[in-house]
């Protein structure tokens, strides 16, 4: 039975969610595939998404960036968590190669884990880098002159990037340098069916309104301008978090029978950061997008370049998303129409074909 150890950050869920539509392809090419899932992502993510068998161990990968919500690096908590990392890095690999020898896997996906890489070239197991970034290409901007240590953990996890066999680089994405050899593959989206005349009548969305999906992707946003939210009139809401009770034409997710994916292929339209999932989904979808710009994520501008050929979109800024002045924002979004029709969505097919001749 053939095997694929798939090491994926824990970062969000945007890596995850451009891991599993590869899986799913190449399920369907290998008979009787199996995948071990090393990550911390919450097994609730993989239970509706992945088809083919599966099996968790939850052992961290890396560390990515320390946030302060979705939209804020905190960046010496950042440098500190690596540093913990990092100390033990010896004792963290040799775990990470006895896991992989004792389950024999005949392929590793890394998205984006350095660990991985590093543990399949000590095994000596084809090792894929499957990703649109590294982390040492995330980290360098945030790097202070003085600080050689930072430096130092830059190179080596570019290092440990090396060691992979290959990766494939999944568009839109970062130049991926670390790796010594890069294949360029397809956007990868994996949109859920509509089921939007159901949701509307099912929370009782009024002819007249928009629904609109407000997703920040897997590190959760806490606090938004509720009362003005809540008296945009021709709009109704749907947010990915708890709500105050008081503000009925703001629905929490949680407490609804969707997924957010469902809810993303139903809404007409969604508030959110530039995030790889989220972002490529709704081009896929025709989905108009209004976003929240970070500025210190590297691999933003390659989406947010997607996003302004390919997409229907607008960008919000920070101050009027905190005050909550979105309506005419959210209106240019509906009315811009895409510059160019959007490439093919084939990045899982073509990612599973490559992989299928390493197995």
């Amino acid at each position: 039975m053939p095997v694929v150890w798939a090491a994926i950050s824990a970062h969000g869920f945007g890596h995850a969610a451009q891991v599993v539509p590869v899986l799913n392809e190449l399920g369907k090419l290998v008979p009787h595939l199996s995948v071990i899932l090393r990550t911390v992502v919450p097994v609730e993510f993989f239970s509706d998404r992945l088809h083919v068998p599966w099996s968790v161990q939850a052992v961290r990968q890396d560390i990515g960036c320390v946030q302060q919500g979705p939209l804020r690096i905190d960046v010496d908590a950042t440098w500190r968590a690596h540093a913990d990392f990092h100390a033990d890095w010896a004792r963290r690999l040799e775990t990470e190669t006895s896991s992989i020898r004792a389950s024999r896997p005949d392929l590793i996906l890394a998205n984006t884990s350095y660990l991985a890489c590093s543990a399949g070239s000590q095994v000596g197991i084809p090792t894929v880098g499957l990703t649109s970034l590294t982390w040492s290409e995330i980290l360098r901007p945030h790097v202070s002159v003085d600080r050689p240590d930072q430096l130092a953990t830059i190179s080596m996890i570019d290092d440990s990037y090396g060691h992979a066999s290959l990766a494939l680089r999944i568009t839109p994405g970062l130049p991926l340098t670390p790796f010594k050899r890069v294949i360029d593959i397809g956007p990868i989206a994996e949109p859920a069916p509509s089921q939007k005349t159901m949701v509307r009548a099912r929370l009782n969305i009024a002819d007249t309104d928009r629904l609109v999906l407000i997703g920040f992707g897997g590190i959760p946003l806490t606090s938004l301008p509720w009362a003005q939210i809540n008296a945009m009139k021709r709009f109704r809401f749907v947010f990915d978090g708890e709500v105050p009770a008081s503000f009925p034409r703001i629905l929490s997710l949680k407490r609804l029978e969707y997924s957010f994916k469902t809810m993303l292929a139903s809404c007409d339209a969604v508030m959110t950061k530039p995030g790889y999932g989220t972002t490529v989904e709704s081009v896929a979808l025709a989905l108009p997008v209004l976003y929240v710009r970070r500025h210190t994520f590297a691999e933003e501008q390659p989406l947010v370049d997607f996003l302004k050929v390919f997409g229907r979109s607008r960008e919000l800024p920070l101050d009027d998303f905190i005050a909550g002045r979105w309506e005419e924002s959210l209106e240019a979004a509906f009315a811009q129409k895409p510059l160019s029709a959007p490439p093919p969505f084939t990045g899982a097919c073509e990612a599973a074909q490559y992989l299928t001749t390493l197995i």
